[in-house]
């Protein structure tokens, strides 16, 4: 059950990373005060209404005002990802070389049969303890 709480987790993690680094746009379209379409790295498509403007050479001097209008908002993602290591003062310098000793020397395998009393015997029972001071496990 832990295991999949961490996997779950992790993914989760993955996902804040992804999102929170990729910028992305959206781009909407109004007819007036109604939202017509939205969409999300491409344009919205238009409803048809929109008005022509006339020509600088043509004789039309009349401008109509347009009742669509189209708004983008863009959201950044985090782009300086990369940490620069050539600032670091010399405490901090100091505690990544401690910290990267210390985490390499973690996967060094612990002979696990190491036994030191080897070369020893136990000593020898003349009485036994538990009868001698009446002390017995229930």
């Amino acid at each position: 059950m832990k295991q999949i709480y961490k996997k779950i987790l992790a993914v989760l993690m993955t996902f804040v990373v992804l999102f929170s680094t990729m910028s992305f746009s959206i781009s909407e379209h109004y007819c007036g005060d109604h939202l017509v379409d939205s969409a999300l790295f491409s344009k919205a498509k238009s409803c048809g209404m929109a008005m022509e403007t006339a020509n600088a050479d043509s004789d039309c001097n009349s401008f109509k005002k347009d009742c669509c209008s189209d708004k983008v908002k863009q959201i950044e993602g985090q782009s300086n990802l990369k940490i620069d290591f050539n600032n670091l003062t010399i405490p901090q310098q100091q505690f990544v070389a401690v910290f990267t000793y210390s985490y390499l020397n973690l996967f060094d395998g612990v002979d696990s049969k190491i036994n030191a009393f080897e070369d020893y015997s136990p000593p020898l029972v003349d009485k036994d303890i538990t009868v001698l001071y009446r002390v017995f496990r229930i």
